[in-house]
């Protein structure tokens, strides 16, 4: 079966969760669920550092404004460790499939990421906390169980995968107009904020 499903499914999730995905993925091959896990990806280094990246992500992606911060740290990270993930599971050889494979898996995690950044700056509209740990917490299962999936029916996985983008992306673009008057009003806040402290 082609590796394709699997690669586009690794790439939206990096997207989402890059230190998730190596580690869950990590897992699965050391423990013998799947044969189509890379051998980098099983190394005991691999697995401690991205169990505590994925630490560090739980708590930071819960926060308010830290979330939207860490998601802009990350606009490079997610991308590049979804190309990384995907060259690695198309084969060791640097042919032009694994290319091909780094390409889909980089852009899949590159969009999927906006969509969630575009996604925590609408939810960082509402004043209560809450949205965001229960968003985040939705990720974080989301991201295991479509991962878990990916394991063993790699081809369902990329259809809810590519339905959940889309769905995603349709979010962002409803919530443009928010998200836009909510930096501006932030902006002039701090507007005000500047010029009171001048003017004291």
């Amino acid at each position: 079966m082609s590796l394709l499903p699997l690669i586009f499914t690794a790439g939206w999730a990096s997207g989402i969760n890059a230190y998730a995905v190596v580690l869950l993925f990590g897992l699965y091959g050391l423990t013998g669920l799947s044969d189509d896990v890379p051998v980098g990806l099983q190394r005991a280094d691999v697995l401690i550092a991205a169990a505590v990246l994925f630490l560090i992500e739980a708590v930071a992606d819960k926060i308010p404004y830290l979330d939207s911060f860490w998601d802009s740290f990350h606009t490079v990270v997610r991308p590049a460790s979804g190309a990384v993930v995907a060259a690695l599971i198309a084969g060791p050889d640097g042919s032009l499939p694994q290319l091909a494979a780094a390409a889909v898996g980089g852009t899949s995690a590159l969009v999927s990421h906006l969509v969630k950044a575009g996604l925590r700056m609408a939810i960082n509209t509402s004043p209560e906390p809450a949205s965001n740990i229960v968003v985040s917490t939705a990720e974080d299962f989301g991201v295991a169980a479509i991962i878990t999936l990916a394991v063993f029916h790699p081809v369902l996985a990329a259809s809810i995968a590519g339905t959940l983008l889309l769905i995603g992306a349709l979010l962002v673009l409803l919530a443009a107009s928010r998200i836009r008057r909510f930096r501006r009003r932030r902006r002039e806040r701090r507007a005000r904020r500047e010029e009171a402290a001048l003017a004291g």
